[in-house]
């Protein structure tokens, strides 16, 4: 069974100070600024990755 995965920052203030809230899967509350949210996965978008540059160096 693989861990879930952490986020780096409060996406509200950005602050580091997160812990998992006990709302369930992928809740989490932040220290700083005392909100709580939610990450999930939505899936892979179905046109894949797509490169944006032609080969060249742009400047």
């Amino acid at each position: 069974m693989s861990e879930r995965a952490a986020p780096f920052y409060c996406p509200y203030c950005g602050d580091e100070d997160l812990r998992p809230n006990d709302e369930g899967h992928g809740a989490w509350e932040c220290g700083a600024c005392n909100r709580a949210f939610q990450l999930k996965f939505l899936g892979l978008l179905s046109r894949g990755v797509q490169r944006a540059d032609s080969g060249g160096d742009h400047i």
